[in-house]
């Protein structure tokens, strides 16, 4: 059985939140302790985690917790100030739009959303947030866009010194990345896959992306692959037990342990400058 101390989730939601969760923040940074976590970081689709980051470090000395941003509307889409003040108080990740990116919007059949591209070329606001993030050394993860505007924007960003990029759950049927534009955009960018645990397919409920995982894992290779768990929600299992489940999945079906140890513990710890 791989060893879980020392593994890294770079991509956790937990309350307070305005929809409900699993979890909250203490019960998740006792969990990860639980574990034997070396980081995780939390996420909201809504705001800054950075302060509850801080004051998590305060009360759970034991495992590192780290924060983010991600830019739908309640930070003002995409905004360069709420950005600048997120990395300084500490966030590790900027998220791209999720559930407002015109892409999502589309995908579930509304109108709306906020605008990355126009015109063919990425808005100026945008760039400003590259530049912020490839000054911080920060990540770059891609939220819930498309494709083909994930190409766009990945381009952009490093023309802008954008160094470290995850794309978001790229099986989640809202972003619907095959595993032959995956193996294209990493061939041309040093992107970083984040594969999840579950995705949601309506009414409430959720369906597995292990085997997904595993066959992208597979064909596209472990070294561009971050395990991340995207726990939270109530329908799923708690994220100490989606974790462990995630890992042996894993392990079964041949993923022997150093591999495992690239995907949980040494990609995350380089994107989070923990090396």
């Amino acid at each position: 059985m791989f060893d879980l101390k020392g593994i890294i989730d770079l991509h956790i939601h937990s309350a307070p939140d305005i929809r409900s969760r699993s979890h909250n923040d203490f019960e998740l940074a006792e969990q990860a302790i639980e574990v034997g976590a070396r980081a995780i970081l939390i996420k909201s689709h809504h705001s800054s985690t950075a302060e509850r980051a801080w004051l998590l470090n305060k009360l759970y000395p034991n495992v590192d917790v780290f924060g983010s941003i991600t830019l739908n509307q309640s930070v003002g889409g995409i905004n360069p100030y709420a950005v600048d003040y997120a990395l300084k108080m500490g966030a590790k990740t900027v998220w791209l739009p999720t559930i407002d990116a015109c892409n999502h919007r589309q995908k579930e059949g509304k109108s709306g959303g906020i605008d990355l591209i126009m015109n063919q070329k990425v808005l100026p606001e945008l760039k400003e947030v590259f530049k912020l993030i490839a000054e911080k050394n920060v990540t770059l993860a891609t939220g819930h866009l498309s494709p083909k505007e994930i190409y766009m924007v990945i381009k952009e960003a490093r023309n802008l010194g954008v160094q470290k990029i995850v794309i978001t759950h790229p099986e989640f049927h809202i972003v619907g990345m095959t595993i032959s534009e995956q193996k294209e955009l990493r061939n041309e960018f040093p992107v970083f896959f984040e594969r999840t645990y579950a995705q949601p397919i309506g009414n409430g409920k959720y369906q597995s992306n292990l085997q997904t995982n595993l066959e992208a894992i597979m064909e596209i290779g472990h070294e561009s692959t971050i395990i991340s768990t995207d726990s939270g929600q109530i329908q799923n299992p708690l994220w100490k037990i989606a974790i462990k489940e995630y890992i042996q999945f894993l392990n079964n079906n041949g993923i022997p342990d150093n591999e495992l140890e690239v995907m949980t513990k040494t990609a995350p710890a380089l994107l989070l400058d923990l090396l």
